[in-house]
């Protein structure tokens, strides 16, 4: 099968809010065998599309791909006709980071749309440059009655279901867009480097589920270039390159980046696996996804080299971002009646701690790569998030998460909600200490969105030991049900400016919201 995805080339006046932000024309050959070629003659191009990524009210990193050496070059201004543009110089790019490279916006106006181009030049011949690509964003405000509204979700390319071209690709990314949120917080599951692309699938009713394929995406993820193959092949989507070019993101990681249920010290004994060592294949693929997507801690200039952080937005709003994979301990019953390690780690958890306690924002999102209460196996025998389906006092993980909503409790600390997908059905979760096996916690949210483009499943078992009772579930009734058999899933969070009030909205692909739920400000618990 082969599939030209294509991206207009839009006027500059087109760049608006709301508008599409796309590339000069892409033509990409796609192929069951191949993977996208590139001619080498002409000018460097950058037909993968632009993306922003940890915006605040001051600064933003851009991001692009070149189909050769080139330097990166960034124009922001504050009309689409560029007038007054300001400059910023960004790498070089080469192989060492397969052609990509992020360029830190700082100074930036609070609360305003930047318009931004990103134009590569021969590293040899500065006159010689590509088309540019064209983006635009908003900076984080710096006023409270501004409010904010964003998007969350997760799981893309799973279980088989790649980039249709019969269905127009990932569509719910042009429904995103249309909504055209502040931001986009991505949970995790970005990629699924173990999931192998078939050119079809027969589905249960006969149909036929077409799959754009890559070389790369034809056998499990080992190697650095296997890797890169896999964060490259959701790019060659128009809807997602479109979304991209509008909406920033957040982006954190899970296992899926790496392969199903890993944990640090793993050994395989997947045969499919050369590679054994979960701790290696971890490696090439952090140096991938740092090379793929904009993130603050993982940019040069940062040195921390961690995905954890909060990203501030505004007065409104603070997002702690998790990290539930790299620090976690092994997979196991859970019934560990000491566990410092936990699914965080000692450090991380200190971190979230001080960083809860030290902010000052309305509402304080955390950002969560797995649920709390939510049971998911890995195995017969082993969990693979927090919950091990003991209702009673907190176990194994789950002492962690105690020690941590105990914390929210005693310091008093307004405004917390937990945000997730992974679980690949969305739900919404309140937390109440009268209906728990721990009892020292002050009530609380949690809402789970997807997947964006990937199988559903059946909702899963409540562990009671933090009391969430499950006032809604929307979830498919067998497993790995096609995107073509079952709509995706995604949340909206919109914080109004004058009240204070955090809306969450449960959506599913087609427009209709599921579920809505209205939260006041200035609570410990709701």
């Amino acid at each position: 099968m082969s599939y030209r995805p294509r991206i207009p080339s839009p006027d500059r006046r087109a760049v608006l809010r709301g508008s599409l932000a796309a590339s000069a024309a892409l033509t990409l050959p796609l192929t069951a065998t191949a993977a996208p070629a590139f001619a080498l003659s002409g000018r460097p191009r950058a037909a993968w599309g632009v993306q922003v990524g940890d915006v605040t009210a001051s600064s933003a990193l851009v991001w692009v791909r070149s189909d050769r050496p080139a330097r990166m070059i960034v124009e922001t201004s504050a009309t689409e006709s560029f007038r007054r543009a300001r400059t910023w110089h960004g790498p070089l790019v080469g192989t060492g980071t397969d052609f990509t490279g992020t360029t830190p916006l700082y100074g930036l106006p609070a609360g305003e749309q930047v318009h931004y181009r990103v134009t590569l030049a021969d590293p040899d011949d500065p006159r010689r440059t590509g088309e540019p690509v064209y983006g635009t964003f908003r900076t984080a405000p710096a006023r409270r009655r501004d409010g904010v509204r964003f998007l969350w979700s997760g799981d893309i390319a799973g279980q088989g279901w790649g980039i249709n071209p019969d269905i127009g690709g990932y569509r719910v990314y042009d429904e995103m867009r249309r909504l055209d949120p502040d931001f986009f917080l991505c949970s995790g599951d970005n990629i699924y480097a173990d999931g192998v692309i078939e050119p079809s699938v027969t589905l249960p009713d006969g149909r036929v589920w077409r799959n754009v394929t890559t070389e790369e995406k034809a056998k499990v993820a080992e190697t650095l270039a296997e890797y890169r193959g896999n964060f490259r092949y959701n790019l060659l989507d128009d809807n997602l390159r479109k979304f991209n070019a509008q909406v920033p993101s957040i982006i954190q990681w899970d296992d899926h980046e790496v392969r199903n249920n890993w944990y640090p010290g793993q050994i395989l004994d997947d045969v499919r696996y050369t590679e054994k060592n979960v701790d290696v294949l971890a490696a090439r693929s952090m140096r991938a996804f740092r090379e793929y997507f904009p993130v603050s801690t993982l940019h040069e200039s940062s040195g921390d080299g961690r995905v954890h952080r909060v990203v501030r937005h505004g007065p409104l709003l603070d997002v702690f971002v998790l990290d539930m994979r790299s620090f976690r301990n092994a997979n196991s019953p859970g019934r560990q009646p000491d566990d410092t390690t936990g699914i965080l780690g000692a450090e991380q958890l200190d971190w979230l701690k001080r960083e809860l306690s030290r902010s000052r924002a309305v509402w304080k999102v955390i950002a969560a790569d797995m649920p709390l209460g939510l049971v998911v196996t890995d195995g017969a025998t082993n969990f693979e998030a927090v919950a091990q389906g003991d209702p009673g006092a907190p176990l194994g993980r789950e002492l962690q998460i105690a020690e941590l909503l105990r914390f929210i409790k005693h310091r008093r600390i307004t405004g917390t909600l937990w945000l997730t997908a992974d679980v690949h059905y969305t739900s919404a979760q309140h937390y109440a200490p009268e209906r728990a096996g721990f009892k020292d916690f002050a009530p609380f949210w949690e809402f789970v969105s997807g997947p964006l483009a990937a199988g559903g499943f059946p909702a899963t078992a409540l562990d009671s030991t933090f009391g969430p009772d499950q006032v809604f579930v929307r979830a498919p009734d067998r497993a790995n049900v096609s995107p073509m058999e079952s709509p995706q899933f995604f949340g909206e969070v919109d914080i109004d400016g004058d009240s204070g009030e955090l809306t969450v909205r449960l959506r599913a692909q087609g427009g209709s919201v599921l579920f809505s739920k209205v939260l006041q400000p200035g609570r410990v618990g709701q």
